[in-house]
């Protein structure tokens, strides 16, 4: 079993969506990546801030530097700080008050750490700035150990565990709803960043009708799945693997990895996360292995009690249509991102979305309109078998 040839460069691993174009490794570098601020007067907000920090933190100036920045207006430094006695390292996190909501973050966290999980906990917070400072959970990602000549098993049931143990913790009313509404305007980000303005095609009105009638379909099941908490971009990136020898206490029979990025979870289609896991943004493994874990996270899913149904045919299938309207709405903002944010590499990964897209829709009837839609927008020419014979 092999993956797609595709694949992006690692990431750094932070408290936050890392960036895969850093490689900057801070821990073992004698000369921190200075830290370059657009706007002088933050920068001057930032020292005043950070130097108030040094004492109580034991913050090392000198060790200060940029980790990365993520598909959004936040970024990361790393920092050491002496600890009783000892050297660790730490995260802060810039995150503009005007661009980015920072509260999420910390709620979210503490609902992670509350439910036994790897989180970062928040040691200090300028909610008014935008500074937060953070325990750093490692130095790896479930993303830099993973070998591309083979799907590391063993790992991806750590995710498992990981996952199932977040949806254990599930409270109705306490994260945002995933609702109908929201889906849409996500689902709509494809149509109007990717076929709009990426490839420029006009849809006329059948083709319209196709998309909206598809859509309904789609939101039609997403929306038939129990809720629980949704991570939203559950993947290897996001995902950190315990340092050897770091003497992490994690409860007996399970290795929880920790988690980052998640100040966008939702309560919705439990279907989600695993659809994301195991259909990734990055990374892309042979049918036969995204099927052996899915089993595996259902049979465990059902033996916690979590809502996935007997029936793990009917659960896979509803993976694979969530998993359909996310690759949709990713391919929509990875357009977006090139086209209004001027971040173009997240572009060079929509073929996989389109083959993600593709394959689902080829494999249910009721998606075939869609199919045809996709593959006209892209220029795929599909044979006519029924033409064969002709003279």
């Amino acid at each position: 079993m092999t993956p797609s040839p595709q694949k992006l460069p690692q990431p750094l691993p932070v408290s936050g969506v890392p960036d895969p174009s850093q490689k900057l490794s801070q821990a073992a570098s004698a000369s921190p990546q200075p830290i370059d601020w657009s706007d002088p007067q933050r920068g001057l907000q930032f020292d005043a801030w950070f130097s108030a920090l040094q004492a109580n933190h034991g913050l090392q100036p000198h060790t200060l530097g940029l980790a990365s920045a993520d598909a959004s207006f936040r970024r990361y430094f790393r920092v050491n700080a002496l600890v009783n006695g000892g050297l660790t390292s730490l995260i802060i996190m810039d995150a503009p008050p005007d661009k980015e909501n920072s509260k999420p973050f910390v709620d979210i966290a503490a609902l992670l750490r509350d439910a036994g999980l790897r989180a970062p906990e928040v040691l200090a917070w300028d909610e008014a700035k935008g500074f937060m400072l953070l325990t750093d959970l490692g130095s790896r990602t479930m993303m830099q150990t993973i070998n591309p000549a083979k799907p590391p098993l063993d790992v991806y049931l750590n995710a498992v565990d990981t996952l199932v143990a977040w949806q254990k913790a599930s409270v109705p009313g306490v994260l945002p709803p995933y609702d109908g509404a929201l889906l849409r305007r996500e689902l709509e980000l494809f149509p109007e960043w990717y076929i709009g303005r990426h490839r420029q095609f006009t849809l006329d009105a059948a083709m319209r009708k196709t998309l909206d009638n598809s859509f309904a379909l789609l939101l039609a099941d997403n929306l038939g799945w129990p809720s629980v908490f949704v991570h939203r971009d559950y993947m290897p990136r996001n995902l950190m693997v315990p340092d050897a020898g770091a003497g992490s206490a994690l409860p007996a029979g399970a290795q929880y990895l920790g988690v980052l990025d998640f100040q966008d979870a939702v309560y919705g289609p439990i279907t989600y996360d695993i659809a994301s896991l195991m259909r990734d943004a990055f990374l892309t493994w042979e049918e036969d292995f995204c099927l052996d874990v899915t089993i595996r996270y259902w049979e465990k899913a059902r033996k916690a009690g979590l809502p996935v149904g007997d029936d793990f045919g009917a659960f896979y299938r509803g993976v694979e249509w969530m998993g359909l309207q996310r690759h949709l709405k990713i391919a929509g903002i990875f357009a977006r991102l090139t086209l209004r944010d001027g971040k173009p590499k997240y572009l060079a990964d929509t073929p996989r979305f389109i083959d993600y897209i593709r394959s689902t829709c080829g494999r249910y009837i009721q998606l075939k309109p869609l199919l045809r839609l996709v593959e006209k927008v892209e220029g795929i020419e599909v044979p006519n078998v029924f033409a064969f014979g002709r003279s």
